[in-house]
């Protein structure tokens, strides 16, 4: 019998003893401690290195990634930024909108603002995005996993890698129950209870706080390495890739030049061997505009800026789309608790409700409103609490300093379809590329938003959310409360009958879901492999077409840990699993 076993058996049974092996060894680490004695400053890296694989970008992808490729190779990971472990206070959750908007030079966040007038935020921190997000983990839905052609058992089985290290069961209290019991009562059906996996209905998903509210991110994912075969390099800039002078049809990857915090430069190169690779983490706003100061890229633009051209790829920063938030901001007669993204509700029409509640008034905001914060609320809540006579409330006690006694609700829409693209500002690294998204330029994206949004009201007047709700503030009260805020740089459109329509395209806020860039079919194929390019991978979120489940950081986590096994199984067997 097994020797008329065929060729695809042998690899699927090779694949999936190989894939035991891997995840029993994970498991196996679980209990050490974050400290990683393989972590250094780039001033430390000698002049020239070499290395199986070169990981560019420690963040939600790269982690995982180079954790995993550790277990057979041996793997350099090189960050920009610097570790999430120095100020331990700096990612606990009630620091979360703090973080985010920190400006300080050691900042592990990095402000820009997209060309349409957009406020967001680019992590430059070991651990990535995970290290300032508001914590939400869920899965990506079957449908998206199938039609990424990913292998499902080998996917679940990289997301409980993740799970087992990073997500927890987070805390239901007053608020996020109120939230989630006035989605079921309004329609957002069936009520799917605790689970990460995405579906219909109303859920309460993962979160990586813990009970005592601690970040847990993907750095946390490198205690799975293999400290004798893994090299971590903060404050380590990469300025370009180096390439190979083509031989035949495609060039080849062979190493990258980055610069340390003192701007020392430092060359890494791939030992000789077929299977060694580059690989791209950077995100989606790094991954094309490194792509790009590497002489890949659109031709015209890499000649503009004095970029000699490698391998003229006009897709490269196109297809950039950032996942629109609205939301509705409400003040509270009553107390509410700390709480960040824990519950949400998956509509049939494709918008995404979450919430929440105690912090500095918006998570997307942080310090831009918060000195202008209380006269705002106070001067518009006074304004409609004083038309009913019988108005017995202290405006005051909405306003603690720049905290809000109160909490958002908002909506985000599924994928989106409107698009944009990136390009270069100039060829220094450090600065931000311009990026356009293009919110609501589909009709039907705008459409979402509406009945997101009148999904939101309907919350809001339900029974389940009534002691959240000071019954003297209408809902047009809340809509031009939210109309009145300097949520982004675009012009406002106030009068008595604002339409939601304009409401949505007014206060578009982002939710840092912003993905595109190289997308698989365009710039890199199935397999992550940019087109054209040998030894040369992009593995993050600027693949994706659209944004995975309803927040996208756990499957990016996990998609660093599926290609890692798959890169591995690979260069041991000469085949992947697919």
């Amino acid at each position: 019998m097994h020797k008329n076993m065929g060729s695809a058996s042998l690899h699927s049974s090779f694949s999936a003893l190989l894939l035991l092996i891997l995840n029993f060894h994970g498991f196996c680490l679980t209990e050490k401690a974050p400290y990683y004695s393989f972590v250094h400053e780039a001033t430390t890296a000698p002049p020239v290195s070499f290395y199986d694989y070169i990981v560019i970008g420690g963040g939600t992808a790269g982690c995982p990634l180079a954790a995993t490729l550790s277990q057979s190779a041996n793997v350099l990971l090189l960050e920009r930024g610097g570790s999430p472990y120095v100020n331990p206070e700096r990612i606990k959750m009630y620091n979360f909108t703090s973080t985010l908007a920190d400006t300080s030079p050691d900042s592990p966040t990095q402000q820009f603002v997209s060309e349409d007038g957009v406020y967001n935020a680019r992590a430059s921190v070991l651990g990535g995005g995970s290290v300032l997000n508001a914590g939400f983990y869920t899965r990506a839905s079957t449908r998206y996993m199938r039609e990424a052609g990913w292998n499902e058992a080998l996917v679940n089985a990289s997301y409980r890698w993740v799970e087992n290290k990073v997500a927890f069961q987070p805390p239901m209290l007053q608020w996020q129950s109120a939230v989630r019991d006035a989605l079921l009562e309004v329609g957002v059906l069936p009520n799917n209870g605790f689970t990460y996996d995405h579906m219909y209905g109303t859920k309460v998903g993962g979160t990586i706080f813990d009970k005592d509210g601690n970040r847990h991110t993907a750095a946390d994912l490198l205690e799975y390495a293999n400290p004798a075969k893994i090299r971590v390099y903060l404050h380590a800039t990469v300025q370009r890739i180096i390439f190979l002078k083509a031989v035949g049809p495609k060039r080849r990857a062979r190493g990258v030049v980055y610069q340390d915090g003192t701007g020392k430069r430092h060359v890494a190169l791939l030992k000789k061997g077929f299977s060694n690779e580059i690989i791209l983490s950077a995100g989606a706003l790094g991954s094309p505009q490194l792509l790009m100061l590497s002489g890949v890229g659109p031709a015209d633009q890499l000649r503009a800026h004095g970029i000699p051209v490698v391998a003229d790829h006009p897709m490269v920063g196109q297809g950039m789309s950032d996942n629109p938030m609205n939301a509705l901001f409400i003040p509270s007669p009553q107390p509410v608790e700390v709480s960040l993204i824990q519950v949400v509700g998956i509509t049939r029409f494709d918008s995404y409700i979450e919430t929440a509640s105690g912090m500095t008034f918006s998570p997307s905001l942080g310090r831009r409103v918060s000195n202008d914060l209380a006269k705002i609320l106070s001067e518009d809540l006074a304004a409609y609490i004083n038309k009913s006579a019988d108005a017995k409330v202290d405006v005051g006690t909405f306003i603690n300093g720049d905290s809000v006694r109160g909490g958002i609700i908002l909506e985000k829409i599924m994928g989106p379809i409107s698009a944009g693209h990136l390009e270069l500002r100039s060829t220094d690294p450090n600065e931000n590329p311009s990026v356009t998204f293009n919110y609501f330029q589909s009709p039907e994206d705008l459409r979402r938003c509406v009945n997101g949004m009148r999904t939101i009201i309907s919350v809001i007047n339900s029974q389940a959310f009534s002691k959240f709700r000071n019954r003297y503030l209408p809902t047009e009260a809340l809509i031009n409360l939210t109309l009145n805020l300097p949520l982004n740089q675009r012009p406002r459109h106030v009068t008595a009958t604002t339409s939601l329509e304009q409401f949505c395209i007014d206060t578009v806020m982002t939710i840092w879901h912003y993905h595109g860039g190289c997308q698989v079919g365009r710039v890199v194929d199935m397999d992550y492999r940019v087109l054209g390019i040998d030894a040369l991978r992009v593995i993050d979120g600027s693949t994706f077409h659209h944004s995975p489940g309803t927040n996208p950081q756990a499957t990016v986590m996990m998609l660093g840990r599926y290609m890692g096994q798959r890169i591995l199984l690979e260069r041991l067997f000469g085949f992947g699993m697919k």
